[in-house]
């Protein structure tokens, strides 16, 4: 019997070459050191069980009274975080997501009907991909350019902009490229979304991670917004807790269209009612003890940089976040599978982000940092 399915989901799901040669190096028990591994839990940071898991056991969660934008409580905890950063969020223009993905998609649904598109920064993560898949939106990529330092191409991304463009979309600051959006770019995004009647949407979840010493990022959520304007982060970067699924989407801009938004989106979320009352419940404390995990690791992320740095790889220049791009010279379009197979160093193919040229890769900046500067070694050597 033969079924349908839809063609939304008609992806390519076969392994890709790269991740075959990476498992079957596994396999054979090669002495693989991965520069890929993102995931905070099990990069050896101290997470202080006393302080994180208590709050998941309030009694107040046997209760069930859910606020489709999320409870009160959490909402506050939220505003609070931006007053750290000198933005003026109030607790009623927050809406409570299990993720920032689904903070996208419910954007993407309140934004655009189905054929609709998005401009989305390239090089970036491939989620957004599959994301707009989902939701019937098509992407259209405006380039970032490297010129000693990261810049959008707004010639590019003007000439993007068609009939069924909804909103720009906007990685602050960027991965894998760590580009973060001064304030002339800022404004020069303001006055474009403003001119086509865009809204201007800002994923924030690497903000608290300035690779620069003393450097500081200036959230979108600080005001003022001259066009309407959403602002997403969450608990899986902010206090590296991806594992507690916290997000939160911020809309801000003109009164009108701010309210109009939000009523909209209140209808989404109470569709879904997809966050917990645990979670909500424990969230002030995690946004309260965020930074004793921040503090290590903006010290990990920035001493492996350094160590990179120091490596006889060229390393793109970064400002914030937790990926570095080699440029690696003498090599061709399969840079990362050279060094999976000269070197045993796992490292992610710059095409995995969208990166056209040959010799990029992109190493992660979280791992321990013995084993970082080994792998930075060994592809030295392999260069060499």
């Amino acid at each position: 019997m033969s079924y349908r399915f839809s063609a939304r989901t008609g992806w390519d799901v076969r392994e890709s070459a790269f991740a075959a040669a990476v498992r079957e190096a596994r396999a054979a028990g090669r002495p693989l050191i991965d520069l890929t591994v993102s995931n905070p839990t099990v990069c050896d940071f101290r997470y202080d069980a006393e302080e994180l898991l208590p709050p998941l056991v309030d009694p107040a969660a046997l209760a069930y009274d859910p606020d489709p934008l999320g409870l009160r409580s959490a909402r506050e905890a939220v505003a609070q975080y931006y007053r750290g950063h000198d933005a003026a969020v109030n607790a009623g223009e927050l809406v409570l997501t299990t993720s920032t993905s689904e903070g996208y998609g419910f954007l993407f649904r309140l934004l655009c009907d189905a054929g609709d598109d998005v401009l989305v920064g390239q090089p970036s993560y491939p989620l957004f991909d599959f994301l707009a898949d989902l939701e019937d939106v098509k992407l259209r990529p405006y380039p970032l350019f490297y010129d000693y330092g990261w810049h959008i191409d707004f010639a590019a991304l003007e000439a993007s902009i068609g009939p069924r463009t909804r909103a720009v979309v906007v990685v602050h600051p960027n991965n894998p490229t760590g580009h973060a959006t001064g304030a002339a770019e800022r404004a020069r995004l303001e006055r474009l979304c403003a001119e086509h009647g865009l809204a201007l949407i800002v994923d924030e979840v690497f903000l608290d991670y300035p690779l620069e010493a003393e450097a500081a990022l200036e959230s979108f959520a600080r005001g003022p917004h001259p066009v309407l304007t959403f602002v997403l982060s969450g608990m899986s970067k902010i206090a590296g807790l991806p594992q507690m699924k916290a997000a939160w989407i911020a809309a801000l801009g003109p009164e009108g269209a701010r309210r109009q938004a939000l009523d909209r989106l209140e209808v989404i979320a109470d569709t879904f009612l997809s966050m917990n009352a645990p979670v909500q419940l424990a969230l002030p404390a995690w946004l309260a003890g965020r930074r004793a995990v921040q503090a290590q690791i903006l010290q990990r992320v920035r001493r492996n940089l350094t160590a990179a740095q120091a490596s006889a790889v060229e390393v793109l220049r970064a400002e914030a976040g937790w990926c570095a791009i080699l440029r690696l010279p003498q090599t061709g379009p399969d840079a990362a599978g050279e060094l999976l197979r000269q070197a045993d160093v796992v490292v992610h193919p710059g095409s995995f982000y969208g990166i056209a040229e040959a010799g990029r890769v992109v190493v992660s900046l979280l791992g321990p940092e013995a084993e970082f500067r080994e792998g930075m070694g060994r592809i030295a050597a392999g260069l060499g």
